[in-house]
């Protein structure tokens, strides 16, 4: 959907394939059993929707979807200790993953150039003679005894996730193979919704509670629309929450924020708790291939599906849409291959910077190079350090929220203060 916004803006028509029924749907599709979970926007994230659907925020809050400030109004826990909290205008709008596609799709349907074409599969690519051009695609109703439709396009955009087949489709026509990498983290992560009969909030939003070697559980509890709280609770490498409801409580009382287990208690369910595996990130690296055939481009999640933990990936899929506005308001089609380089170059940051922090855990495997082993030492002293310095927790969450580069984390000026906290902590516990 980020990506109708800049296609409705250059092409005559725009044509959205989707296996699932999409309009008017209000709760989670089978296609994205994710959404049964929370999904988090990140600032810069919340930043692009909103260049892409002017006043969508405001539309959202209208609605009953709070506003949350990711440095201020959340409450933080890292190796067991809160951050020190402070306003700094990583504001993102907190809704289910279900109610906002709902306003998004709400505001496609709205431009007269985009049609929904709902439960179709996509069988293959039309291409011509050679395969230096895709034509368009194969599609399929999901009803029984239909037959294969041929959709022409002047371009076709794989956004279909995880699930993407357009590797297989490209090493068919020559392309070669995509090359794939990875982290096997065994995450796994269990969602229930709640209505409050007490307040564990007080002027905050959420309250997280952030996994580490120490302690690798982890939890997101959150006001979310409709006056309900969501908690995902979830645990690496195989220590998942159950979903039996008194062992999803007990899991829950072992988090470092003992306030959210205090708090369900007293709460009232609205359902059971239901359980999402994730094995491994991902990410295709469709870059790296030395030609594309035009007509053809790939975003988000069939490209990247990094920890879910961390909440990237909607964020990276605002800013890819974003670099597909940028080259059609160039005046031409999108280019394959300097598309793929700019996705490549949205995602490397990010990408980065978390599968470093997934290799922090011993049992996840990798290889940690020196310099790795020494960052993860300086991003525990940043940490600890954060919840004395509200600047550095400022610091800290804007990286975390893409708004600004990892490398922020390493200005001189941060650096000092974290050595500074260092020695004065050492020198407080001698």
């Amino acid at each position: 959907m980020f990506a109708v916004s800049p296609l409705a803006e250059a092409y005559d028509e725009v044509v959205i394939v989707d296996r699932d029924e999409l309009i008017g749907v209000r709760e989670a599709r089978r296609g994205s059993p994710q959404a049964r979970h929370i999904n988090g926007l990140l600032a810069r994230g919340a930043r692009a929707m909103e260049d892409l659907f002017p006043e969508i925020t405001a539309q959202m809050v209208a609605a009953g979807c709070p506003l949350t400030d990711l440095a201020g109004t959340v409450r933080w826990y890292f190796n067991g200790r809160p951050l020190r909290q402070t306003r700094a205008g990583l504001t993102n709008v907190a809704a289910r993953r279900p109610v906002m596609e709902l306003h998004l799709r709400e505001r496609l349907q709205g431009m007269q150039n985009v049609r929904f074409m709902e439960q179709y599969d996509i069988t293959g690519l039309l291409t011509t003679p050679d395969n230096t051009q895709v034509l368009g695609v194969k599609v399929q109703q999901k009803d029984k005894g239909s037959v294969e439709e041929h959709l022409k396009a002047d371009l076709v955009v794989d956004a279909s996730g995880r699930g993407s087949r357009s590797p297989v489709w490209l090493e068919q026509m020559g392309y070669g193979r995509v090359a794939e990498e990875g982290t096997k983290m065994g995450l796994g992560y269990a969602t229930r919704h709640y209505r409050l009969r007490s307040d564990p909030f007080g002027k905050d939003h959420s309250i997280i509670c952030v996994a580490s070697p120490q302690s690798p559980r982890g939890a997101i509890f959150t006001k979310t629309d409709s006056g309900t709280v969501e908690l995902t609770t979830y645990g690496i490498l195989g220590d998942h929450p159950p979903i039996e409801p008194e062992g999803f409580n007990s899991f829950v009382k072992t988090l470092a924020a003992p306030e959210i287990y205090e708090a369900i208690i007293d709460a009232e369910p609205l359902n059971d708790p239901v359980l999402f595996r994730f094995p491994t990130t991902m990410r295709r690296r469709f870059e790296l291939l030395p030609r594309l055939p035009e007509g053809l481009i790939m975003m988000g999640d069939a490209v990247c599906t990094p920890n879910p933990v961390f909440a990237q990936a909607q964020t990276l899929s605002a800013l890819q849409a974003l670099a597909l506005r940028d080259q059609l308001r160039a005046g031409s089609a999108p280019d394959s291959k300097k598309f793929a380089d700019a996705v490549g170059r949205i995602i490397d940051p990010a990408w980065e910077m978390t599968e470093g922090i997934n290799l922090s855990y011993p049992g996840v495997e990798g290889r940690r190079t020196p310099m790795l082993l020494m960052m993860h030492r300086y991003m525990k002293a940043l940490q600890a350090a954060a919840t004395r310095d509200a600047g550095l927790t400022e610091v800290f969450m804007r990286t975390a929220a893409l708004v600004d580069p990892p490398t922020a984390l390493m200005r001189p000026g941060v650096i000092w203060k974290v050595l500074r906290d260092a020695r004065q902590h050492a020198a407080e516990a001698a």
